[in-house]
């Protein structure tokens, strides 16, 4: 078998199992539909805000919710004080 064949193999594998995992989700959307929206509902009810990633320092909890030098509350080289800040980067 000479390289290139495997490599086509390889690529419809890939590609067949891309396939798969599409169709799955695209399945386990439909099935859990109701659910969402029963969750989505019980949002609008209660007036729930974004998720809260971490709970320690305010630029960790939702990123799209930060200031842009939260993270920097003393000076742009202060150490950081929670672990969860070298999980979230910065925003851009």
């Amino acid at each position: 078998m000479r390289r290139a064949d495997a490599f086509l193999a390889l690529l419809l594998a890939l590609a067949a199992l891309g396939a798969a995992a599409a169709a799955h989700a695209r399945a386990q959307a439909r099935r859990l539909l109701p659910e969402q929206e029963a969750r989505a509902e019980l949002v609008r009810r209660l007036d729930l805000t974004d998720l809260c990633l971490f709970t320690e320092a305010r630029y960790t909890r939702h990123p799209s919710q930060a200031d842009r030098f939260a993270a920097f509350q003393d000076h742009p080289v202060a150490l950081e004080h929670f672990p969860s800040g070298s999980l979230v980067p910065p925003r851009r």
